[in-house]
């Protein structure tokens, strides 16, 4: 039998670690311009690795921003609000806003960033297919005009400042786009110029000197994709990686407690309920999945307690949700009668397969039939997506994209949401929504997402679970690492080894 990561000695711990140490012994600290300068490079084990081929088109976005190497218009302070970045100032008028772009820019080709440049970029994000997240419902056109950029939107927007900061709409060189796939090496902006991409396997990533930006502490970046959480947890304790994604919860006690830094995140662990075919298109037995699922024992016994019980779809990461929350009125459970259900998770987030496991007994207890399907994310997603499975366990980032939510509630809840598992297609919950991406920013905004949120939860196409934590491993000698609850940053320009 398999032993849950928690029971693993240290022995395989040792093991894990060994995953790791060929493989970071492999990055020549003393190669090409990145011997320059101060430190040493930056060991980095990341969790998941590329889905398609480090394109910003695709969710691999976030991991350019995450290595400061890709950047965009806009970016988010920490209440979600726009300031500059890319663009140094911009205005509305109408369905059109004019961004002011930086001067002195190079990307890492040395060619020059120009307001062309930035609408060929935009231009392909928006002719994507599919399209980014953050452009679902959106008609976006960009357009070069005096020095500026104008986007203008098909419906008056009062979030586009916001979508910009999305790193699937980052602006790079003009050799990205030259294949059929966008590809970002020696493209971007920021202070780490990506140089080599092994696949699946392994990145790396030199200082850019003429940052705009100012250079960055570190030399440069070594970066192995690593979807063992048990390998991850162990090479931060043997020394072998310097900053370690998305440790296991399993495994953060058996770590040096000074070595994890645990910050609450938007991202909900929810149970997606297939509305469009199978057992649950009836909504009493979606309800009665529902009533049987039972969160406080995940929280407590997968989680050890890292982790908050879901009230609804948005958690604590954003206060003013629970303030406005309201009871919901749902449908009334009807009757399992033994009826067989597949749920489906993937192992790249290594508590899922236990929270599966988990709400496989809750289901059964409630009177259902139900068999579990596991496998890596890049090898489920496809199938998740075309509604092959009953329900399906996500953990998902709420504000991912936009610092908002609405776009995250239209994504996986609208008819024409491009992460819609749940395969719902309901005209209240389309209206919700469309109110909600329509409302200017503030208190009204505020109210329509929850009461969005409200018409979601009312279906019972997903069960919100919990609220997850991210727990990340920074070794002794790190200062500078981003921890950052929307994932959108890691290693910076000020990120350092000593």
């Amino acid at each position: 039998m398999r032993l849950p990561a928690r029971l693993l000695p240290v022995a395989a711990l040792s093991a894990a670690s060994a995953l790791l140490t060929g493989c970071f012994a492999d990055a020549d600290p003393s190669a090409g311009p990145s011997a320059k300068g101060d430190g040493k490079r930056i060991r980095l084990a990341m969790m998941q690795p590329p889905r398609s081929g480090l394109s910003p088109l695709s969710d691999d976005a976030f991991k350019l921003s995450r290595w400061s190497t890709a950047e965009t218009l806009v970016k988010l302070d920490e209440q979600g609000d726009a300031e500059p970045a890319l663009a140094t100032g911009w205005r509305q008028s109408g369905r059109t806003w004019t961004f002011e772009i930086r001067d002195g820019v190079t990307f890492h080709d040395g060619t020059e960033l120009t307001p062309e440049a930035v609408v060929r970029s935009l231009t392909r994000a928006a002719g994507a297919s599919p399209k980014p997240r953050i452009l679902d419902g959106v008609e976006l056109t960009a357009k070069a005009e005096d020095g500026h950029v104008a986007v203008t939107t098909a419906a008056e927007d009062p979030l586009v400042p916001q979508r910009l900061s999305s790193p699937q709409l980052a602006v790079l060189a003009a050799r990205a786009y030259t294949g059929k796939t966008v590809d970002p090496v020696g493209a971007g902006t920021g202070p780490f110029e990506l140089t080599k991409v092994n696949g699946t396997s392994s990145a790396t990533l030199d200082r850019y000197d003429d940052y705009w930006g100012g250079r960055a502490k570190s030399p440069g970046i070594d970066v192995q994709f690593v979807p063992d959480g048990t390998a991850r947890a162990a090479a931060l304790r043997s020394g072998e990686a310097d900053i370690v994604e998305a440790v296991p919860v399993s495994q953060a006690a058996v770590l040096d407690q000074d070595l994890i830094t645990e910050v609450p995140m938007p991202r909900t662990n929810t149970l997606y309920l297939n509305t469009g075919k199978g057992v649950f298109k009836d909504a009493g037995l979606r309800a009665a999945a529902r009533e049987a699922v039972d969160a406080k024992p995940i929280v407590e016994g997968v989680y050890e307690g890292r982790a908050d019980v879901a009230e609804g779809l948005l958690g604590p990461a954003l206060p003013w949700a629970a303030d406005l929350r309201s009871p919901v009125r749902r449908a009334e459970a009807g009757d399992p009668s033994g009826r067989s259900v597949t749920i489906g998770t993937f192992t790249d987030r290594a508590e899922l397969p236990e929270v599966a496991a988990a709400l496989q007994q809750q289901l059964q207890k409630a009177g259902f039939r139900v068999k579990l399907e596991i496998r890596e994310y890049a090898n489920i997603e496809s199938d998740a997506l075309a509604g092959e499975f009953d329900a399906f366990v996500l953990s998902r980032a709420t504000v991912l994209d936009s610092g908002d939510p609405a776009a995250y509630l239209y994504s996986d809840f609208g008819s024409d949401g491009s992460f819609n598992i749940s395969q719902l297609a309901e005209k209240s919950v389309d209206a919700a929504l469309d109110k909600a991406s329509e409302s200017r920013a503030g208190e009204a905004r505020r109210q329509a997402v929850i009461e969005a949120e409200a018409a979601v939860l009312a279906t019972d196409a997903a069960v919100p679970m919990l609220h997850e934590r991210v727990i990340q491993g920074d070794a002794a000698g790190v200062t500078g690492a981003a921890h950052d609850p929307r994932e959108r940053e890691l290693v910076t320009a000020d990120t350092y080894v000593k």
